[in-house]
């Protein structure tokens, strides 16, 4: 993990394999970096929710569980936001054609739920396409205000 200081913030950087067992990894980072940020304990777990599965979608559907392949989480704090973005080297998707978790055919499936807690939980979530072949989901949290301790 780089930590670096920048103009516009606050910047934490991770590079990890494409390994599950990483995912605590991400997490225990992520929760550090919220709990910084003034989030209270209940955010810090809705919102380590959806950064977990924005991780696990780059690793087994991005990355396709190539341990050759990095999945690169970068965290900043700027402009009273918390900017998560999370790039695999997959080919990307079209997020608007994911059958919604909700509908009555997909209530007890045991998958498909990873975007909508993303949207759900975040207060922006978009998808670039970036040159080389990478795919990155960029997501977006207003910050509590200071001295808060609340999302």
């Amino acid at each position: 993990m780089s930590t670096a200081r920048s103009r516009r913030g606050q910047v934490v950087e991770l590079s990890i394999r494409s390994r599950f067992e990483l995912l605590d990894l991400v997490h225990n980072a992520a929760n550090a970096i919220l709990d910084g940020a003034g989030f209270d304990e209940d955010a810090r777990f809705w919102l380590t929710v959806a950064i977990r599965e924005a991780v696990n979608n780059a690793i087994k559907h991005g990355n396709r569980l190539d341990q050759r392949k990095l999945v690169r989480v970068r965290f900043e704090i700027a402009g009273g936001e918390l900017r998560v973005r999370v790039r695999d080297r997959g080919r990307g998707f079209k997020p608007e054609s994911l059958p919604s978790p909700l509908a009555a055919g997909n209530l007890l499936k045991g998958g498909g739920r990873g975007v909508y807690f993303m949207r759900k939980f975040m207060d922006k979530v978009s998808y670039v396409r970036r040159r080389g072949g990478a795919n990155e989901v960029c997501m977006t949290k207003k910050l509590p205000e200071p001295g808060s301790k609340r999302a």
